[in-house]
């Protein structure tokens, strides 16, 4: 989503400023073109030739370019720029910048600047708290800044708190929500995903392969295009997401518990989650010991948690997903309809790249309209967006 994206690095001199050589290569990996603004006090903890390195162009941090480039740097890089990015942003960049003083090549690249500024704060815990620091953020959220919250943890002065950068993957998923279009916004978006497990006894349970990735794929994404999000999901290993209302489950009761709870909210409602359809008729307190011999579970259905909402829909847009081995047009199609949806996303267990657990899917988007859109193989964050696409696609019958 960030190909050919021109981002401006601001590096500030706090000791997080290692991290940038990290994010750096992050954007780099995504195709952005990257340049570097260096502070002199930045160039304390990490060398230009490091960014320059990752980045692949010159660093700048004085002012005038020299004069062979006919360029002032700082109109130069505000004009390249679709969004400023500075981190770490120290107390005093923060304040600099708030107080309107512009006496060096990243402040006064940020008073030229007409895209979007990204903030990352990242300092010692009671800077952080500081009155002056505060009202000075405050200031700049006011203004229409940018600012990522520093996050909870131990700080390089070995005292823990509040003031440590976010994760490299934050900041490059914060950049992408700021650039991207906020079509949907107003929208108020509710998925499910991920597997649920049903319980046999305390150390055994029933589930799925589902990763949760395509489910969490279409709460980044319709995060990043302006929706309100909801996110239930079932146990999986990837991470709460920063900008999503997010409520864990475990079970398909408990999943059903919380879609009833939240569904009246919603404008759309997407249920990605693989839940399960059956689980134990009876759970054991204790640990079942093995036996000599056969062993037999009786099982007793789920809710149907799509038909479920597919009675009390009302005017909301509701999606569902199916995975099947055979049959999987007809199969989808009449399930689709039996179930009240407005699309069904189509999913061919066996076909390659898609499914569970990959990181890319293949799937066929129908409509209730008649409409049939067979996408090829593509990462799940693209999938994702061809399916939200549809809360703004004109409404069959």
């Amino acid at each position: 989503m960030l190909k050919g994206r021109k981002v401006v690095m601001g590096i500030t001199g706090g000791i997080a400023a290692y991290k940038a050589a990290e994010l750096t290569r992050a954007l780099v990996k995504k195709d952005a073109h990257v340049r570097v603004i260096m502070t002199r006090n930045a160039m304390e903890f990490i060398t230009p030739l490091t960014m320059q390195t990752l980045s692949g162009n010159p660093v700048c941090s004085e002012i005038f370019l020299p004069p062979q480039d006919f360029e002032m740097a700082h109109i130069y890089l505000s004009d390249f720029a679709d969004i400023l990015v500075i981190a770490p942003a120290t107390a005093n960049i923060i304040g600099k910048i708030a107080s309107g003083i512009a006496d060096d090549l990243l402040t006064t690249t940020v008073m030229a600047a007409k895209a979007p500024v990204l903030i990352c704060p990242a300092m010692n815990v009671n800077m952080l708290a500081n009155a002056a620091v505060q009202e000075n953020m405050a200031k700049l959220a006011a203004w229409g800044y940018h600012l990522l919250e520093p996050v909870y943890g131990e700080l390089a002065c070995k005292a823990e708190g509040a003031g440590r950068l976010p994760d490299i993957p934050e900041i490059v998923e914060e950049v992408e929500t700021i650039l991207t279009v906020k079509d949907l916004a107003g929208e108020r978006v509710l998925v499910t995903a991920g597997p649920t497990r049903e319980p046999l006894d305390p150390v055994r349970f029933i589930t799925n392969y589902s990763s949760g990735k395509m489910g969490y794929a279409l709460a980044i994404m319709a995060k990043r295009r302006g929706a309100s999000v909801t996110l239930i999901s079932g146990p999986t290993l990837l991470p709460i997401l920063r900008g999503v209302r997010f409520i864990g489950v475990s079970t398909a009761c408990e999943m059903k518990e919380a879609v009833m709870a939240n569904y009246r909210v919603a404008t759309a409602i997407i249920k990605a989650a693989a839940a399960a359809d059956y689980r134990p008729a009876v759970r054991s307190d204790v640990k079942i010991k093995k036996q000599t011999g056969a062993f037999s579970l009786s099982l007793e259905r789920n809710p149907d948690i799509i038909e479920e909402i597919g009675k009390v829909k009302g005017d909301r847009l509701l999606i569902g997903f199916a995975m099947e081995s055979e049959n999987l047009m007809k199969n989808a199609a009449e399930k689709m309809v039996k179930k009240n949806m407005d699309y069904i996303v189509a999913n061919m267990i066996t076909a390659a790249g898609g499914g569970f657990q990959s990181d890319t899917n293949v799937v066929t988007i129908i409509g209730r309209n008649g409409e049939v859109e067979e996408l090829p193989r593509m990462d799940k964050l693209q999938v994702a967006d061809k399916i939200l696409d549809k809360i703004n696609a004109p409404r069959g019958n």
